[in-house]
């Protein structure tokens, strides 16, 4: 398998403020303030503490690609960003591996619009990759 390094932890939530500070008031500091998504129709911020990245993730509109995930799961951690140096044999990789692409390959704008493809496992779930 390609070199892939876990990049951040994707959480779900409703109100992304109101996370923040929460997130905020467990000592976790803002890495990256707010930034919209108008492909996805999210806001996104990032937080750290002790060497790991929480990626908060807000539906905007109803048509937002996590509208549906928020109404089942509420406030909750939903993924994995794994980063690689080298997305298409990484991409190939994990669909030869049994992952099944969800989206295409697009820009991110919250991550300086580095290309992004979610997949999905059904015995691992919803993981995101991101090229390095």
């Amino acid at each position: 398998m390609s070199n892939l390094k876990i990049h951040h932890i994707g959480y779900l939530v409703k109100k992304i403020d109101r996370a923040r500070q929460t997130f905020e008031t467990l000592g976790y500091r803002t890495e990256q303030d707010t930034v919209y998504d108008d492909t996805r129709k999210v806001d996104i911020c990032f937080l750290v503490k002790d060497g790991y990245r929480v990626e908060l993730v807000s539906p905007v509109s109803p048509d937002s690609v996590v509208a549906g995930l928020i109404k089942k799961y509420k406030n909750a951690p939903y993924h994995i960003c794994y980063e690689t140096d080298d997305f298409e044999t990484a991409l190939a990789e994990l669909t030869a591996g049994g992952f099944l692409a969800i989206d295409t390959p697009t820009p991110a704008p919250a991550l300086g619009n580095r290309r992004v493809v979610f997949l999905t496992s059904a015995a691992s779930g919803m993981i995101e990759l991101i090229d390095g």
